[in-house]
């Protein structure tokens, strides 16, 4: 075996191939050579190769090491620790990634991004989740899942409520992507709808003064009124929820983003009837809907109502010594029709 014997000049010239002056926060660039049981090696340019301890090595915890440190390619890393006692320096990938991600986070926090996250536990007060390697915190007020116990693992859209990197405070919403996505959907609605408009929906909710209709993503009222042109005493009395009706649009209002509704209008109007074959003079039969304190009112015709006045209540019942309810049945006369203004009024005989 031959020893060649190095001039001074050459040994220096030698040793300056390995001359470095890295220090502790350092950015350097490295190549990964290899793996073993304390972490990455990585060639760095230093007179020995540079470690990267397995906890330092990927922020994406679903992935290996070699599948986020890839033997061959070059990375950006952070020197943690100058020299050991092995003349190695510690690096950490994990801290340049997690720098990365929080600008990442902050450009998608100011153009309202869409993330993907996966939800990685239940915590009190809602769950947390981890998106581009950065873990944040969903309160169960922004989470659309019901039933949080099978929530961990999935994964789920979200948009971003409070980023703060310095006080690692990273607070997101899954229910903020819906709510954007309907109000958008309600704008492009809004634009389509015309008054007149007969359109099919969902009863979704009822209340004393009417009924909420679904019409593809967006609630519309039905009053009272215009559920039918017989006299309804509540909604329930004809709706209940999921009932699926066509209704007309009767009135839109963009400022407001409301939407007004009728299901008689999509019925043959009574009056137009009545005024065919309705006189005044006319003895007709009908029916008691509802008593006040001026007079009943009596369905002469189908989904025509009449009054008959107070002083004719009152009288009848004293000839007749009996008391009139909803329901009974009575022969009246017309004394005055008023087609124009929908107005009957009646006597009793």
């Amino acid at each position: 075996m031959t020893v060649k014997n190095f001039t001074d000049d050459e040994f220096e010239s030698l040793l300056s191939q390995y001359d470095y002056s890295f220090q502790r926060g350092d950015l350097v660039k490295g190549v990964v050579c290899g793996y073993d049981s304390d972490g990455v090696i990585v060639d760095i340019g230093a007179k020995t190769s540079a470690l990267v301890p397995a906890r330092e090595a990927r922020i994406d915890t679903t992935k290996t090491v070699e599948e986020t440190l890839a033997k061959g390619n070059e990375y950006e890393f952070l020197i943690v620790k100058e020299e050991d006692d092995d003349g190695r320096f510690l690096l950490s990938y994990k801290k340049v990634a997690l720098a990365y991600a929080w600008k990442e986070l902050e450009a998608a926090k100011e153009n309202d991004e869409v993330l993907q996250g996966t939800v990685v536990a239940v915590v009190k007060g809602g769950v947390l989740v981890e998106t581009k390697g950065v873990r944040g915190f969903v309160p169960s007020s922004h989470l659309r899942a019901k039933d949080m116990e099978n929530i961990v693992g999935q994964n789920i859209e979200l948009k971003i409520l409070t980023l703060d990197p310095q006080q690692n405070n990273f607070i997101l919403s899954n229910k903020k992507v819906y709510a954007d996505a309907l109000e958008e959907s309600k704008e492009n609605m809004f634009a389509d709808l015309q008054v007149g408009q007969v359109v099919e929906g969902e009863v979704v909710r009822i209340t004393d003064f009417g009924a909420f209709i679904d019409i593809g993503g967006m609630d519309g009222l039905l009053p009272l009124s215009q559920m039918s042109w017989r006299w309804v005493d509540h909604p329930s009395d004809i709706l209940k929820i999921s009932d699926k009706i066509k209704v007309e649009i009767i009135g839109i209002d963009h400022d407001k983003q409301r939407v007004s509704l009728s299901l008689k209008n999509l019925e043959e109007d009574p009056w137009l009837k009545a005024k065919e074959k309705l006189n005044e003079g006319d003895k007709v039969e009908g029916v008691i809907t509802r008593i006040k304190h001026f007079g009943a009112f009596v369905e002469v015709f189908s989904g025509v109502e009449a009054l008959l006045p107070n002083n004719e209540v009152v009288d009848y019942q004293n000839k007749n010594n009996c008391v009139l309810k909803v329901g009974d049945k009575v022969n009246t006369t017309v004394l005055k029709f008023n087609p124009d203004d929908r107005r009957i009024s009646l006597s009793i005989e």
